[in-house]
């Protein structure tokens, strides 16, 4: 069986992902340090103690994921959870890489990116903070020229039913997205010309904005939007670098 190295592996993440463009919530890149030597890659979402125990299960050597164990704001303290999640990492020597925004952000293999993919958009600009946000146009003949439509494409290519907030059911040109808890996003997507917003989740500001504005809202999961970005990147460098790689979806209603 290929072997690669840490220190090869986080270089090729780092190289592709550059995390030092970005303004984040917490550290990218690697965040517990395992064994030196790497055959098997396991991705997922986030660094819970499901997916950790999954990844112990089928002999990964690294876990790549979107969402860490460290971020801004924590009290800095190893009990609980964190202790627990940790601990299973270093009895198992098994080394932690976590992107965040920058996974969200490839133009190819990221988070938003692989929407695009995924629904048949087209990808015209970004806008909003650190350009995190894309606006497409919809394709003549893609089948969704209203929000309904759309609501249900989506739902059936996420498997999870949006929550909508149909806006003046205006047809539908320009669409804007952002994976994720992007619900602040918003506004910027109304400012960039979108005739609806795809994000994960919905606060209370969007529904009323929403109706004021005339701009659809469909909130598919903060989850179910997230579950590409982080199997495509670790996919593509295991192809890349010689090794196994496997996807493994913790499932999670959020």
């Amino acid at each position: 069986m290929k072997t690669t190295t840490r220190a090869a592996l986080l270089s090729r993440c780092n190289e592709l992902l550059q995390p030092d463009r970005f303004k984040d919530y917490g550290p990218n890149g690697l965040q517990v340090e395992g064994k030196n030597d790497i055959a098997h890659i396991v991705s997922g979402v986030t660094a819970s103690r499901a997916l950790i125990e999954a990844a112990i299960q089928v002999k990964a050597d690294a876990i790549f994921v979107h969402h860490g164990l460290f971020w801004r704001g924590q009290d800095g303290t190893v009990t609980g959870w964190m202790k627990q999640r940790l601990a299973l990492l270093l009895e198992h020597n098994i080394n932690l890489l976590a992107y965040h925004l920058p996974l969200d952000a490839h133009p190819e293999l990221g988070n938003n990116a692989q929407l695009a993919r995924l629904f048949g958009f087209s990808v015209q600009s970004k806008f909003g903070d650190q350009a995190l946000g894309l606006l497409g146009q919809v394709s003549q003949g893609a089948g969704f020229s209203n929000v309904q439509s759309l609501a249900s494409h989506v739902s059936q290519k996420l498997g999870r039913q949006a929550v909508v907030v149909p806006g003046d059911g205006r047809a539908l040109r320009n669409i804007a997205w952002c994976s994720g808890g992007a619900q602040s996003y918003f506004e910027d997507a109304i400012a960039a010309g979108a005739d609806a917003f795809i994000t994960g989740e919905i606060s209370e500001p969007q529904a009323h904005l929403s109706r004021e504005t005339g701009v659809a809202f469909l909130a598919c999961g903060h989850h179910a939007t997230e579950r590409f970005g982080a199997q495509a990147v670790a996919a593509h460098l295991a192809q890349e670098l010689g090794v196994r790689h496997q996807f493994i979806d913790i499932d999670n209603p959020a």
